[in-house]
């Protein structure tokens, strides 16, 4: 029945367009490598002597025989130590870990975590899953658009900022946010996404986390958990 579907969708040419634009679009921007004078199998790359005891005790978390379950901490590590993931990091993480450079590859295409070509000193990618859209982060978006004069997936020409569209980072009940980093900026509005670019231009970081509250607690006054907690027993039958 679902190839039916597929076929009958097909026969459509708006439909055949899109399925042949997402074609495009994820086996060129997202599976095939190309070689570049900067990403290729002679790019420099060794772990420093800090991050090979790092390695050494990732490893160690797994059992005798197994180490190729560290791939996604490994390839962390030498993204964080480069600043991207180039080709020649993924062969280092598959000789330290006894894999097929395959096996590393898959990985490595999989998880949109890992940045197979250069990026900018500063990662902003911006959440736009529905509760985001929904609390504007098309604001926010075209706001960094105007702002560093950059579209999604392209490099300020100064190497500071690379703008990344990003499905749900788990921060909904303070949309609209963006991730910088490791950083989280929620509750955003076009201003205050201003000046948080204006602050990590200059060479500061803003601190991370909500705007104009603590946490993730309502923007008035709660509305549940208003009393002190009850205490052991509460509601229990008396013969219990």
């Amino acid at each position: 029945m679902l190839k039916a579907w597929a076929r009958s969708c097909l026969s459509r040419p708006a439909c055949s367009r899109l399925f042949s634009a997402r074609q495009r679009l994820y086996a060129g921007a997202e599976f095939v490598h190309r070689d570049s004078s900067e990403n290729n199998a002679d790019t420099p790359f060794e772990f420093t002597e800090e991050n090979k005891k790092r390695l050494e005790t990732i490893i160690g978390n797994y059992p005798g025989g197994h180490k190729a379950a560290a791939v996604i901490p490994a390839l962390d590590l030498a993204q964080r130590q480069h600043g991207w993931l180039p080709l020649s990091a993924m062969h280092k993480v598959a000789e330290v870990l006894g894999m097929s450079r395959m096996r590393v590859y898959e990985v490595a295409t999989f998880y949109t975590m890992f940045n197979r070509n250069p990026i900018g000193k500063y990662h902003i990618e911006v959440c736009t899953t529905t509760p985001c859209m929904l609390c504007g982060s098309q604001q926010i978006l075209d706001t960094l658009r105007n702002k560093l004069g950059i579209d999604i997936g392209e490099t300020t020409d100064d190497g500071m900022f690379t703008l990344s569209e990003a499905e749900c980072l788990a921060a909904c009940v303070n949309a609209p946010m963006m991730m910088i980093g490791d950083d989280y900026y929620e509750d955003l509005t076009p201003e205050l996404t201003e000046e948080i670019i204006d602050s990590f231009a200059k060479g500061q970081r803003p601190k991370p986390g909500p705007r104009g509250r603590f946490a993730a607690e309502p923007h008035g006054r709660l509305t549940s958990l208003t009393e002190p907690p009850t205490g052991p027993g509460f509601g229990v039958r008396d013969d219990l």
